[in-house]
C-alpha cells in the first residue's frame, strides 16, 4: 500500500496510487499532481487512483497516468470510467504507455526516468531510476545485483515485506544481500509488513540502511 511523489519545483510525479493515497497526501500537504506513472497492476498500487479527481476538478484537464501496456491495459479495463465518458461524470485520466527511457516535466523542472522490467512473483513490476535514486516496489527479483544501473546510486528505496522469505517480495535478509552487492549510499526499506517493527528494525540495520515511515521526505 505504498507510493512516493517526486517534486521538482512545480513538477510533481506521483508513483502508484495505493489505497492509502487520499489520506497521505491531505497528510503531507501535496497540493499538485503533474502526472502518475504505475509500477504494476495490483490493487495495492492502483485502487486510490479514483482519489485523485479533486487535482482534475481544481486544474480542469486530465491527468497523464503512465505504466506498461499491461498495466494501462488492466487500468482502463477495470476503471474505465476514470478514462473515457461514460455517465455524466467526466474522464479524469489519460492513459500512456511508457518507453524504457523517458521524461516527465519542461524545463530545469524535467525528470529523466529509466524502466527496468523485474519478477514480482508469476508477474512482472517496473523499477523506475531518477535523480540518482531507483524505486523497487514489489519484487523478489534477486537478478538486480549484476544490473549496471542499479549500482552505486544516491538512493535504493526497495520492498522489504517480511522477515520470512516470500514468493513475491524481498525479504530482510535478501534485502541486506542486495545492498551488500549495489552499494548504495542509502537504502530505504518500504512496503513494510507487521513483522518487521521500525525501531527493532532500526536496532539491527547497517547505519546506512533505515526503515521507511509514512511521511518520509528526502533530499534527491
Amino acid at each position: 500500500r505504498c507510493s512516493v511523489i517526486i517534486i521538482k519545483g512545480s513538477n510533481s510525479v506521483l508513483i502508484d496510487t495505493s489505497p492509502d493515497v487520499r489520506n497521505q497526501l491531505l497528510s503531507n500537504k501535496i497540493k499538485s499532481i503533474s502526472s502518475v506513472v504505475f509500477t504494476h497492476t495490483h490493487a495495492d498500487q492502483t485502487n486510490g487512483l479514483f482519489e485523485l479527481r479533486p487535482f482534475f476538478w481544481k486544474n480542469k484537464k486530465r491527468i497523464n497516468v503512465y505504466g506498461d501496456p499491461v498495466t494501462i491495459n488492466h487500468l482502463k479495463k477495470k476503471e474505465d470510467y476514470l478514462f473515457k465518458k461514460i455517465s455524466v461524470y467526466p474522464p479524469i485520466v489519460k492513459a500512456n504507455i511508457i518507453n524504457s527511457r523517458f521524461s516527465l516535466g519542461q524545463q530545469n523542472e524535467k525528470i529523466n526516468f529509466k524502466t527496468i522490467t523485474v519478477k514480482h512473483g508469476k508477474i512482472n513490476s517496473l523499477v523506475y531510476i531518477f535523480e540518482k535514486t531507483a524505486y523497487i516496489s514489489d519484487s523478489n527479483d534477486l537478478s538486480i545485483i549484476r544490473m549496471k544501473e542499479l549500482k552505486n546510486l544516491k538512493y535504493l528505496i526497495i520492498d522489504c515485506l517480511k522477515l520470512e522469505k516470500h514468493p513475491s517480495h524481498y525479504n530482510l535478509d535478501e534485502v541486506l544481500h542486495i545492498y551488500s552487492h549495489l552499494k548504495p549510499k542509502k537504502m530505504i526499506l518500504t512496503n513494510l509488513h507487521h513483522d518487521l517493527d521500525y525501531n527493532l528494525l532500526l536496532k539491527k540495520l547497517p547505519p546506512n540502511v533505515v526503515p521507511a515511515y509514512d511521511g518520509l521526505k528526502i533530499n534527491l
